[in-house]
C-alpha cells in the first residue's frame, strides 16, 4: 500500500491542525496505521496507532491533545493535533502494516512496512 501524508505546515502555538494519511489505490482494512514525528536530531517518536477495527493508543506525551481517526470511505487516517507547542515541530509520518488482528495497534515503528513520505510542521511561537 503507498501513503500519502498531508495537512502539515506552519502554525502558531495554540492553533490546530489535521494531518491525512491517505492510501493509494486501496482501503486500510486489514492494515494497522501510526502516526510518528521526527525532530531534527531526535529520534522518530511513536505518537498514535489505530487498528482497523477503530482500537486506538496513544503515547502518554501527546494523550488528550492528539486525536487519530479514520475514514474507510475516504481510506483515509486523521491525526487532530490541538493547542500545538513550538516542541511539536517536526517531520510527522504515517505508516501502516497489514494484519488479520483487528484489534491490532502497533506503537513501534520496525513493527510497519509502509511508510508516507511524511509532512513538515512548524509551530511558531
Amino acid at each position: 500500500v503507498q501513503l500519502q501524508a498531508s495537512g502539515g505546515g506552519l502554525v502558531q502555538a495554540g492553533d490546530s491542525l489535521r494531518l491525512s494519511c491517505a492510501a493509494s489505490g486501496r482501503s486500510f482494512s486489514n492494515y494497522a496505521v501510526g502516526w510518528f514525528r521526527q525532530a531534527p536530531g531526535k529520534e522518530r517518536e511513536f505518537l498514535s496507532g489505530i487498528s482497523w477495527s477503530g482500537r486506538t493508543d496513544y503515547a502518554d506525551s501527546v494523550k488528550g491533545r492528539f486525536t487519530i481517526s479514520s475514514d474507510n470511505g475516504k481510506n483515509t487516517v486523521y491525526l487532530q493535533i490541538d493547542s500545538l507547542k513550538t516542541g511539536d515541530t517536526a517531520i510527522y509520518y504515517c505508516a501502516a502494516k497489514f494484519t488479520p488482528y483487528s484489534r491490532l495497534v502497533l506503537i513501534t515503528s520496525p513493527q510497519y512496512d509502509y511508510w508516507g513520505q511524511g509532512t513538515q510542521v512548524t509551530v511558531s511561537s
